[in-house]
């Protein structure tokens, strides 16, 4: 089953051909550590986490790496402001990423480089930019010569005045160009640096992805991506340092062939800003949601358009899984036949992530499934979960059968419905009623069935 992904370099949906169809390699940016990951970071992991899987799927061997970036400005600021340790904090917050994403069913990348622990392979990928000409040293500072490199632009397809004004360039004297951006800077003794041929200092941001993309999947590789605000200058640096560096100024796909962006997330349609106070953090969604349902509503879009995080959206996923998990529910006592994923699923997820299609396709066998009580159709129903990561809990503690609500111990429930039966067998229906009550204040659905009374928690 071919795969076809929208290109950002080529503009296009493109057939994935694979550089070796024995080993898929791609890279994702990660975050920077220093505080919590918001609703936008969080799409990126799981739009990669789905890709991956899917690859993983079909292909013999995949790498997929996505770094963790524990140097940058903000990083030293949120130090100077808290007075901790610079690695106080990025352990931290790199470990609360690492749960936060786990809790919306991202699995680990196959490989997490960080950047400290990659100096020395950006320091050697600078000084080979000096040597061929596209980098110089001025006032402590080595920058790219953007102008030595004519294809940039070539995945941004910004024009020039766009490239100066989009990369927000800070003015300095020692720029050649406006749009020449840095490789390497001083560090003063109060910020982290390391030796290096131009004097005590730190990487700029754009040098840290090439150098450890090159280092863990070699030049070039299959895909390349992240979120849209990525795409310019970030990416488009990446791709002038490694191509530039390695001596392929005519051939921009020599870093990666595939370039693939994720649409911006916005909340109760207005874009996320500290200004505007919606800074929406999946450290506190975790704590009202389960974590598929926040990971279904990130993938209820198709991953290259705006998604609006909305209330209403979080509960249309819920109600979507619930649904699904009740199904589960009702043929528990079939037994799960191993099964290969539906082929109307597989071609949606094929088709560009085409996740709105590949849900609507679940839905279908999920009913299909019930009605039948097919084991075939539940074991597909599973595998077709497993590989959306979905449905990976038992339906059971999903729906909150034989869970208590809040402080309630589950005993002191199963007695109240021991008691509630026996009022109902003398025909004592007042205090059978009470007993209802008495639940319905403690947040526990009782359902009377054929096999006696069950119950949930509320949702």
């Amino acid at each position: 089953m071919a795969l076809k992904l929208h290109n950002t370099l080529s503009g296009k949906k493109e057939d994935f051909i694979p550089l070796d169809p024995q080993h898929i390699r791609l890279y994702a940016c990660g975050p920077t550590v220093y505080s919590y990951a918001h609703i936008g970071n969080a799409r990126m992991a799981v739009v990669f986490d789905l890709l991956a899987e899917l690859l993983k799927h079909s292909h013999k061997k995949v790498t997929y790496v996505s770094n963790i970036t524990d140097v940058d400005d903000k990083i030293i600021a949120v130090a100077t402001e808290s007075g901790e340790e610079i690695d106080v904090i990025t352990k931290k917050y790199a470990d609360i990423y690492n749960k936060d994403m786990a809790a919306l069913g991202v699995r680990a990348p196959d490989i997490q480089p960080r950047a400290t622990e990659h100096i020395q392979e950006m320091i050697d990928l600078t000084a080979l930019l000096i040597e061929a000409g596209h980098a110089y040293e001025a006032d402590g500072h080595v920058l790219f010569d953007v102008p030595s490199f004519p294809a940039y632009g070539g995945l941004s397809k910004r024009s020039r005045d766009e490239q100066i004004a989009g990369a927000r360039v800070e003015v300095a004297s020692y720029k050649k160009d406006p749009a020449d951006f840095v490789l390497w800077k001083p560090s003063s003794k109060d910020e982290p640096g390391w030796d290096s041929p131009w004097g005590r200092g730190r990487p700029g941001w754009h040098i840290e992805c090439s150098a450890m993309a090159e280092k863990h999947l070699g030049l070039p590789f299959d895909i390349h991506g992240g979120g849209a605000d990525l795409k310019f200058p970030h990416h488009e640096n990446e791709i002038a340092q490694s191509c530039c560096a390695h001596g392929h100024e005519n051939d921009i796909t020599a870093f990666a062939k595939y370039w693939i962006h994720n649409g911006f997330v916005t909340v109760e349609g207005e874009k996320m800003a500290k200004s505007v106070g919606n800074i929406t953090l999946v450290h506190d969604l975790i704590k009202s949601y389960p974590g598929e349902v926040l990971r279904m509503t990130l993938l209820s879009a198709h991953y290259r358009q705006p998604l609006d995080w909305s209330t209403a959206t979080i509960e249309q996923s819920k109600s979507f899984i619930d649904r699904l998990y009740n199904i589960l529910k009702d043929i528990e006592d079939v037994q799960a036949e191993d099964a290969t994923i539906p082929d109307d699923i597989l071609e949606a997820l094929h088709d560009d992530l085409n996740t709105p299609k590949a849900f609507a396709a679940l839905n279908t066998l999920a009913k299909e499934a019930a009605a039948q009580k097919s084991p075939a159709l539940k074991g597909q129903l599973l595998a077709a979960g497993k590989l959306m990561g979905l449905l990976q809990q038992d339906p059971n503690e999903w729906l909150g059968y034989g869970q208590p609500g809040g402080d309630v111990d589950a005993s002191e429930i199963e007695k109240l419905l021991a008691e509630r039966q026996e009022a109902k067998a003398s025909k004592d229906y007042a205090r059978a009623d009470e007993i209802r009550a008495k639940l319905d204040e403690m947040n526990i659905v009782i359902e009377d069935t054929p096999q006696g009374p069950k119950w949930r928690k509320a949702s």
